[in-house]
């Protein structure tokens, strides 16, 4: 525990009552109709979407689950969420526009506009209550989660007053703000959390049991943790952590915030963006920012507190007070943070309290938004006014913060909440690639899918069968323990594909009424525009030639551009400088390469 003083307490005070009086500024006209309330009017620019997303997923838990992974499996261990930036930059070069062409509400809404019938609208409904409240509730879950291990080691509170006291002003202010207010806040948190967490990690660096960074790139515990690459001699590992994740993981899974074809709260944004070109805008800050330029603090105050807690057990006797069920290599994170001198405590705390209140505030609107427009006035009450489903969206906000603070007292770590939901969202990432551009793909799809994931997950993660195939740590199965993944991903496939082909296609005039809207274009719509031209409708209402190859070419070329600015940057940090500037250089002519291809993909020249 830590003793805050008379500045610190000032930094945090200050920071709520600024984030609480954004929320009073913008309660009147957020309040006027559900649509200012989940999407601020769509006509929000690019700079403040991505700033937003950015904000949303730098969250408290995240820090704890990146300390988790360098601990146990060394940097090259963040490759299991590093690879998800070629899903992120798909979605800015390939399905961004497409979103906002849409003119959805929300991302479940979605689903009855590309299918029909009574299957379009179980899914959509069922995915509104799965995703909007279920898997909402597990990741805000996770998030709280790390605030109560925070509280406890930094301030001596107990889970309930942690909760109390943080939730408090969050759900205050997503209540009465809606999104213009989340994405106004925001702003403000998305600064304070990083200086916080630049400033941690260049004083915890600096401790005297460090010894800077050369103390701390000399130190025998940490040499093997460094590498930005697995072993590529240790086969088991490179599978796990590389290949898998490159392969297979980053198109198959679904996850919050890295949706394959974007989707949640990135769609949110995007739907809520002023135009196309700011929609796209607005998804690649916000990647660009993600994976450049946030990880390197949190990595670095990892591998110090390596140094300084080499082990949980000496976590336990520092902090002899914590609960045993909340123990975990995540806890380093914050023990790290006790070390921290006043003025950068109060910052460093702000930023943390940044972290939590604009990632629970983001999900808090996000699943309100889902309970609203696509359960409440599709099938509760259909002609609600747009004053009572504000009210609605208020009253379920309050109704997730109270729900998911209390899963959150039953968890132990977040990275075991991160593999559950990665792994329930095994094998249905390909359909949301593909639905856009295959007219085949049908709600019967997405359904089998779904609840074969699910039933598949739990019978090799939670069942005796998943022993005998798997095998476990103590043990060896029939199959290697890595295949987990891909083998759930494989059957999931197998399912939805044989669903599609045996049951019927969407009606003719649902996927007519999909394409006109969207203008996805490409050879999986090529048999409906002959069909809709035999029966005298045009459905492209462009001439130019489809962009997705173009898309996917950028995309190429902007993870070279993304992943050479993330580890050059790493490089400087280790004094690695000739790694350095090589990676910096080839950056570089990324980027030019980038900036022409970005423009002749606005020019829609290709």
């Amino acid at each position: 525990m830590v003793a805050l003083e008379t500045l610190d307490y000032a930094i945090i005070i200050g920071f709520f009552a600024t984030t609480l009086i954004v929320g009073l500024l913008v309660a009147k006209k957020s309040g006027k109709s559900s649509s200012e309330y989940f999407l601020s009017g769509r006509n929000m620019p690019w700079w403040l979407l991505g700033v937003s997303m950015v904000a949303t997923t730098f969250s408290t838990d995240t820090p704890n689950l990146v300390t988790d992974i360098v601990r146990n499996q060394g940097v090259s261990g963040n490759w299991v969420w590093w690879a998800f930036l070629i899903t992120g930059l798909l979605t800015v070069f390939v399905y961004a526009k497409l979103w906002r062409k849409s003119e959805v509400n929300t991302d479940i809404e979605f689903y009855e506009l590309r299918y029909g019938g009574k299957p379009a609208k179980f899914l959509r409904g069922f995915r509104a209550v799965y995703l909007g409240v279920i898997f909402n509730v597990m990741a805000m879950s996770a998030v709280t989660l790390a605030a109560i291990k925070i509280g406890q080691i930094m301030l001596g509170l107990t889970p309930l007053e942690t909760i109390g006291y943080a939730g408090l002003v969050t759900v205050i202010f997503s209540t009465i703000g809606g999104f213009k207010g989340v994405v106004y806040t925001d702003f403000i948190l998305f600064f304070a959390a990083m200086a916080g967490g630049i400033g941690a990690a260049y004083y915890c660096v600096n401790l005297p049991e460090v010894g800077g960074m050369e103390g701390l790139m000399a130190n025998e515990a940490v040499i093997n943790k460094i590498n930005i690459l697995p072993d590529f001699n240790d086969t088991t590992t490179l599978i796990s952590l590389l290949i898998i994740p490159l392969a297979v993981q980053w198109w198959s899974a679904w996850y919050p915030g890295a949706e394959p074809g974007g989707g949640g709260y990135i769609a949110q944004r995007m739907l809520a963006a002023k135009d196309e070109n700011h929609a796209i805008g607005a998804t690649f800050f916000f990647n660009a920012l993600h994976y450049a330029l946030r990880p390197w603090p949190w990595i670095l105050v990892a591998l110090a507190s390596i140094v300084v807690y080499p082990d949980i057990a000496s976590i336990h006797e520092a902090f002899p007070n914590i609960v045993e069920s909340k123990l975990g290599d995540d806890l380093a994170y914050s023990a790290m943070l006790t070390k921290l001198p006043s003025g950068l405590l109060g910052l460093v705390m702000a930023s943390l309290i940044a972290a939590y209140m604009s990632t629970i505030s983001t999900h808090l609107n996000w699943g309100s938004s889902y309970v609203v427009n696509d359960f409440y006035a599709r099938y509760v009450k259909p002609k609600a006014s747009q004053k009572e489903l504000v009210n609605v969206g208020r009253i379920s906000t309050v109704l997730l913060m109270v729900v998911s603070s209390g899963v959150a007292l039953l968890l132990t770590n977040a990275y075991q909440l991160f593999n559950i939901i990665l792994m329930f969202g095994a094998g249905t990432g390909l359909i949301f690639i593909l639905r856009w551009f295959w007219w085949r793909i049908n709600a019967w799809s997405e359904i089998s899918a779904m609840f074969s994931s699910g039933i598949i997950s739990i019978l090799f993660n939670f069942t005796s069968l998943g022993v005998v195939l798997f095998g476990t740590a103590e043990a060896d199965g029939i199959l290697p323990n890595w295949s987990t993944y891909p083998v759930v991903v494989l059957l999931t496939s197998i399912v939805w594909l044989a669903v599609t082909f045996l049951t019927r296609p969407e009606k003719d005039k649902t996927l007519f009424d999909f394409y006109k809207q969207t203008q996805p274009g490409g050879p999986g719509w090529e048999k409906i525009i002959i069909k809709a031209r035999a029966q005298g409708v045009a459905l492209v209402t462009n001439n130019q030639k489809w962009s997705v190859p173009a898309g996917i070419l950028a995309t190429l070329v902007g993870c070279v551009t993304i992943y050479g600015a993330l580890f050059s940057t790493g490089y400087w940090i280790y004094g690695y400088y000739t790694q350095a500037s090589i990676l910096t250089l080839l950056t570089l002519i990324a980027t030019i390469a980038l900036v022409k291809l970005w423009q002749r993909i606005k020019t829609r020249v290709f």
